[in-house]
C-alpha cells in the first residue's frame, strides 16, 4: 500500500504548486493591464485639474509606504534603482513610481513644490540638508514626528533617521510640498 509522508516542506512545495497553478490557469480574455516590475520606469499619469491644486494627502501614504519598503537597499553613488540609490535617486524613484515626475539632481527638486515650515512638515514632504556642497546637497522623505526616510552614504543602505537632532538638524535647509502637478517653484 502506498503511505504519504508528510512535511513541513512537503506541505509548503504543495501550497506552492498550487499557487502557481492557480495563476497560470486564468481563462479568457486579460483585461487589466499589468503592472511594471520592480525597476521599472513609471511615467507620471495626467491628473485632473481640480487634483493638481489640492493638498497631495492621498498620495502620501503611498510614497511613504513605498519609501518604508525600501529601507536595506544599498546606497550606490549615482543610483536611480532597486540595485542602489544616491539621496535624489532614491527620492525621483519613490515619488516616479506613484506617478509623479521629479528633477534628478537635488537642487532642482528642492526648487519643486512650495516651501514649508519646520513646524507643519508632513509624511510625504521632501526635507533638505547642507551636507557637501553650500545649499541643498541632501534631501529625503519626511515621515512624521520628526523622522525621514532617506539613502544616505555613511551606513549604505536606505534607513530611517531623525531629522530633529544631531547631525541633520544642524544641516537643515527646508522642507517643500510636493503637489501632483510638481511645477517648479518661481
Amino acid at each position: 500500500m502506498f503511505r504519504v509522508r508528510r512535511s513541513g516542506f512537503g506541505i509548503v512545495a504543495a501550497a506552492a504548486v498550487l499557487v502557481v497553478a492557480a495563476g497560470c490557469a486564468a481563462k479568457g480574455p486579460v483585461t487589466a493591464t499589468p503592472r511594471p516590475f520592480p525597476g521599472a520606469a513609471v511615467p507620471p499619469r495626467a491628473l485632473p485639474e481640480d487634483v493638481r491644486t489640492a493638498e497631495p494627502i492621498t498620495i502620501q501614504p503611498a510614497v511613504v509606504s513605498l519609501a518604508l519598503s525600501l529601507r536595506g537597499i544599498p546606497y550606490r553613488n549615482g543610483g536611480s534603482d532597486l540595485a542602489g540609490f544616491d539621496c535624489s535617486g532614491f527620492v525621483q524613484w519613490v515619488f516616479a513610481h506613484n506617478g509623479l515626475a521629479l528633477p534628478r539632481e537635488v537642487k532642482e527638486q528642492y526648487r519643486v513644490g512650495r516651501d514649508i515650515e519646520t513646524d507643519n512638515v508632513k509624511a510625504g514632504d521632501l526635507v533638505f540638508f547642507e551636507t557637501v556642497s553650500p545649499g541643498a546637497s541632501h534631501v529625503g522623505i519626511a515621515l512624521g514626528g520628526g523622522e525621514f526616510v532617506h539613502a544616505p552614504s555613511s551606513r549604505g543602505v536606505v534607513r530611517v533617521e531623525r531629522y530633529t537632532s544631531g547631525y541633520w538638524s544642524d544641516r537643515w535647509v527646508g522642507a517643500r510640498r510636493v503637489t501632483a502637478s510638481a511645477e517648479p517653484a518661481s
